[in-house]
């Protein structure tokens, strides 16, 4: 007991050994060199709570020798709870620089990003560094990524009371924001109305998940701050998947609210419905809300979807503007979501021509319930396809009648039986590759 409680407190113990039996660990250490946040014991706390409901063990310490190879191998993620100031010599940044190389996570919570200012390879592996704050006070938060494990549990909009931080740079061009302020509705912030607060990247072989709140106390009794941390442990233990590459440029097509729909159409019987959080799930089918205000040639097309369970839909591209869904069937393709299929029918799949990379698609495809991300990307008759992040087809059109060089974009509802639901749509035009073979 007296082991575990230097642990708890950090004491010159090194974390003790074992819990779940497949070995996930997480290591939560708190050292601090300036200045010394109080809610770091209730922190350390939730996140000993979180891992006891989420499956995975966690050992607390402030003692940096705890930073070696071997003693870091034996952790998934590593989370910088509120450290502040220098709090590891250079053998120790080694150790850590080296595991993260080799794929392990990393979680920067509040003031990780007041650490470190003279070492780049934090720098770089937490995004950003701390500039300011004003006073604590609520403000909005805007949830740019709703399929996040960290996010997707919230609304469009997010008002809590915190601790706002203000960086010393932007660190939307070299990570994924999650989440970002609206400086109006607070005081004080001055980053000129772009203020990013939450995001990840893939960083040099590893994961990194990083969040400027939980300054307070209270914000680890909060149930949606809490489910945001867990959500990004579980996103830097590789228990979750999602897509942490930069995104910029992109506008919407469909946003969550039903102004937004003004564009499409629906084509064939069944419908979709809209929820309160901005969702919309297939009912009925068979049937096909495609876009029909333009189409598109040269494009990177995004949108976030889950099914309930064995379910079946997909998108459609490259297809002619029909009020027949069955028009997008013979004259388009379609990305195909339905994990239990045949190959060349399953998720990730150009539906009836080409099966995705089957290993690579397991490896990053989400469970039913969990929100995943597609990336299509059409350029000329060039077809390619991230899920969360991870390419995994490459499909090139040889057939003039489905030519990709213009055309128009839809989703699926499929039958009465399958319930598959869609976020956040949106679409950033490329540069034309060749000419263009209108229909």
């Amino acid at each position: 007991m007296a082991a575990a409680a230097a642990l708890l407190l950090g004491g010159a113990a090194l974390p003790a050994s074992a819990h779940p039996a497949d070995g996930k660990r997480v290591l939560v250490f708190s050292k601090t060199a300036g200045f010394r946040h109080d809610s770091i014991p209730d922190g350390i706390a939730a996140v000993k709570e979180l891992g006891d409901a989420g499956g995975f063990a966690v050992d607390a310490t402030e003692d940096a020798k705890a930073f070696t190879p071997a003693n870091l191998r034996r952790y998934r993620a590593v989370v910088f709870l509120s450290t502040t100031g220098d709090v590891l010599d250079a053998a120790q940044q080694r150790a850590f620089e080296q595991y993260i190389r080799h794929g392990g996570g990393y979680v920067g919570v509040h003031a990780a990003a007041d650490t470190e200012y003279d070492w780049a390879f934090y720098g770089g592996l937490v995004g950003a560094y701390f500039q300011s704050h004003p006073q604590i006070q609520q403000a909005r938060v805007d949830v740019e990524d709703r399929a996040h494990p960290a996010t997707a549990h919230l609304a469009p909009t997010w008002d809590r009371t915190d601790e706002w931080y203000d960086y010393r740079s932007n660190p939307r061009t070299r990570a994924h924001v999650l989440a970002s302020l609206d400086e109006s509705s607070y005081t004080g912030g001055t980053m000129n109305g772009d203020h990013p607060i939450a995001w990840c990247q893939d960083y040099q072989g590893g994961r990194s998940f990083y969040t400027g709140l939980g300054h307070t106390k209270e914000s680890y009794a909060d149930p949606a701050f809490r489910a945001h941390l867990l959500g990004g442990i579980r996103y830097a233990i590789g228990d979750a998947q999602a897509d942490c590459r930069p995104e910029n440029g992109y506008r919407a097509l469909f946003d969550g609210t039903a102004a937004s729909l003004a564009g499409w159409q629906q084509a064939g019987p069944g419908s979709f419905t809209l929820s309160e959080d901005g969702t919309l799930t297939s009912e009925g089918g068979m049937g096909l809300l495609w876009y029909a205000a333009s189409g598109f040639s040269a494009y990177s097309l995004k949108l976030d979807w889950k099914t309930a369970g064995d379910d079946n839909s997909g998108v459609f591209v490259g297809f002619p503007p029909s009020d027949d869904p069955w028009s997008a069937v013979d004259n388009g393709y379609e990305i195909q979501i339905d994990a239990t299929d045949v190959p060349e029918k399953t998720t990730g799949s150009v539906y009836g021509f080409q099966s995705a990379d089957l290993r690579e698609r397991d490896r990053a495809l989400n469970p039913p319930g969990e929100w995943n991300t597609f990336e299509i990307r059409v350029e000329g008759e060039r077809l390619r396809v991230w899920l969360n992040g991870v390419l995994i087809n490459d499909f090139t059109n040889t057939d003039p009648a489905r030519s990709l060089t213009d055309g128009h974009i839809g989703i699926q509802n499929h039958s009465a039986d399958d319930q598959v639901s869609f976020r956040n749509v949106r679409i950033k035009e490329l540069p034309a590759t060749g000419a263009s073979q209108g229909r």
